[in-house]
Formats: structure tokens, C-alpha cells, sequence
């Protein structure tokens, strides 16, 4: 079989260095980023919610949001119905880089798409949503401290 997760690999430590090194210049430590953008899209988003969608473990989740509500990127506020849940938003701080992260996107993902038509890359994106949904499965189970079927 080919091995496609090399170079699916390859690829996401690549863009992260980049972004890395261009988030600095904002105060962003790594990966942080990819929070404030998940964040800034679903105001109000609770944590295991923010877990799912990024695919982190709840423990990754609490110190990444710790961190940058220390730096005030974003902020918890309890939920008017239910003072336990924690519902997270970007601060003023955060919605002034927004801007900036997407641009970065937008120019990385142009960057991966060189020479690709538009019928290609909507190739590509479809089968790597495809790809996607079948770790979702996987990811789910071990979670949620289930096995894996080998």
C-alpha cells in the first residue's frame, strides 16, 4: 500500500515551521494559531467541542487555552444557563490577528497548490476530506479509550 501519511506528514511540519516563524511576529507560540482561528469561527465553542474539531486531547486543549487567555488572545466566560460550562471567545487582541493568519493560509494554501487546476485541487480536497472522515472513526475510539481494530 502507499504510504500516503509520509508525506501528509511531511507537509503539516513544513507549513507549521512557516507558520511558526510568521506567527511569531504576533505573539503566537506554536500551533496556537489554528485555536484562535477555531475559536474566532465558533464564538462560544466549549472546550470538548474545540477538541473535536482540531483533533487534540482535552489535556492539550486546557493549556493551550490557559496560555493564551494569558496573553490575552481569547477569554472564558460561564455559560448564562450553566455557571460550570466555560464557553470561549476571542478577545479584541484576537480578532486583530484573524486577519492576518487567514492571509497566511490563503498564501500557503496557494503555495500548495501551484500548478494545480481548479478541477485538481478540488480533487485533492475531496480526497483528503475523504481521508479525514476515516481517521475521524479511529481518532473517536481511541479517545475515548477504545482499541483499535487491526
Amino acid at each position: 500500500m502507499i504510504d500516503i501519511l509520509r508525506e501528509i506528514g511531511m507537509i503539516d511540519r513544513a507549513l507549521d515551521s512557516i507558520a511558526n516563524i510568521e506567527f511569531k511576529k504576533i505573539d503566537l507560540a506554536r500551533g496556537q494559531y489554528l485555536y484562535v482561528v477555531r475559536i474566532y469561527e465558533h464564538p462560544g465553542i466549549i472546550s470538548e467541542q474545540l477538541s473535536n474539531l482540531i483533533k487534540v486531547d482535552r489535556t492539550t486543549i486546557a493549556r493551550a487555552v490557559k496560555k493564551l487567555e494569558k496573553n490575552g488572545f481569547i477569554e472564558r466566560k460561564s455559560d448564562p444557563t450553566n455557571k460550570k460550562i466555560k464557553r470561549l471567545y476571542v478577545t479584541q487582541k484576537g480578532k486583530e490577528i484573524y486577519p492576518f493568519i487567514i492571509r497566511e493560509n490563503q498564501f500557503s494554501n496557494n503555495e500548495a497548490l501551484k500548478g494545480f487546476s481548479e478541477k485538481e485541487a478540488q480533487q485533492v480536497h475531496d480526497y483528503l476530506v475523504r481521508i479525514r472522515q476515516n481517521i475521524d472513526g479511529d481518532w473517536n475510539t481511541v479517545k475515548h479509550g477504545g482499541k483499535r481494530q487491526y
